[in-house]
């Protein structure tokens, strides 16, 4: 492993339109150049390039030599704890933001820092990814998420895909080793009903728990079932149908109930289509899912929760959003365990 990652050559999409700032990163914490992040990571016994590509093996060069470069800066700083750990990595991808892109104006690599972060202290109980349960996305970040964020916490921490659809739930619990949670709404009274539990595996994945709801109204119920605190919306299906309402209307009656709750889009931008079954509107409902986003969100991302192409076109990294989640929280319970040997 040593010398595999010895070889590797610093080479990434839109290089000369980053070089700048991540050099300038780099050196604002004493570190030369790539090379020498590269170096300190493999130092310490780290390999976040290959954490990265374990985590979406789609994503692109940009988004592996960003992990190097925030576990680098995050080791440099000497961050023995992982929620501390994961914004100095936060440092690092925001240093890989184009000037001037969707991604720089909103600073989303400071903003997944910061929520890794929270994942990684006490006060948050659990996480729901709010799913439009047409990809793996949402499960690849939940993946990494199980495999180590309870390696620093006290208390587990609680992850859940809620998305639309049960037959959907099921095949991605199934396929990933969730436990698959049944649930039947009632209507009439407002109840939620859990029919059956099913655990596709006995390992940490069979934590995470998968619910698929048949619409609004029972994706709300499941949040409150589980007393979610922190989530992240996908966009790609269903957005204006589940995922944006879900939260919208639980962020409402959290708030009314005077409970906490942290909603994070994971974006939409420029140029980002609705399916023609949600919005009948053609190029018209460009950037509808981010406005959706911009209305109940405490952060704002940028681009696909699932499409490396998508978010790298906002200015950002070949990753999507969902899974950039579960890698920074991996690198940096990484960083803090490396640091505490």
């Amino acid at each position: 492993m040593e010398e595999e990652t010895m070889i590797r050559e610093v080479k990434f999409e839109s290089q000369d339109r980053r070089i700048k700032q991540i050099l300038a990163a780099l050196n604002e914490n004493g570190i030369k150049d790539i090379e020498e992040a590269n170096a300190i990571c493999e130092s310490h016994g780290l390999d976040p390039y290959k954490t990265c590509e374990e985590t979406q093996p789609i994503c692109f060069e940009n988004a592996k030599w960003a992990y190097v470069v925030g576990a680098a800066i995050a080791l440099k700083k000497g961050c023995k704890n992982a929620a501390e750990a994961a914004e100095a990595i936060g440092i690092g991808l925001q240093a890989f933001c184009i000037p001037g892109s969707v991604a720089d104006d909103r600073k989303v690599g400071i903003g997944h820092g910061n929520l890794a972060a929270m994942l990684l202290r006490e006060e948050t109980k659990c996480f729901a990814f709010l799913a439009g349960h047409e990809s793996f996305a949402a499960a690849e970040g939940a993946i990494k998420i199980a495999a180590k964020a309870d390696k620093v916490r006290k208390e587990p921490l609680r992850c859940i895909l809620n998305g639309l659809g049960k037959d959907a739930a099921q095949i991605i619990s199934r396929i990933n080793g969730f436990t698959y949670v049944q649930t039947q709404f009632d209507y009439y009274s407002g109840e939620l009903k859990v029919v059956r539990e099913v655990a596709y595996s006995d390992g940490p994945r069979a934590k995470v728990k998968c619910y698929g709801a048949d619409d609004v109204r029972e994706g709300v119920a499941i949040m409150w079932k589980e007393g979610v605190d922190v989530s992240i919306t996908g966009n790609s299906t269903n957005p204006t149908r589940f995922q944006h309402p879900v939260a919208g209307t639980y962020k409402k009656e959290r708030v009314l109930a005077g409970k906490p709750y942290f909603s994070v889009a994971s974006g939409g931008g420029t140029g980002r289509t609705l399916h023609p079954d949600n919005m009948a509107a053609g190029p018209a409902s460009y950037g509808m899912t981010d406005t959706m986003g911009r209305m109940h969100s405490d952060a704002q991302f940028a681009g696909s929760s699932s499409v490396p192409a998508h978010v790298e076109m906002m200015g950002f990294l070949g990753i999507g959003n969902n899974p950039m989640v579960g890698c920074t929280v991996a690198c940096a319970v990484d960083v803090a365990q490396a640091l505490s040997k």
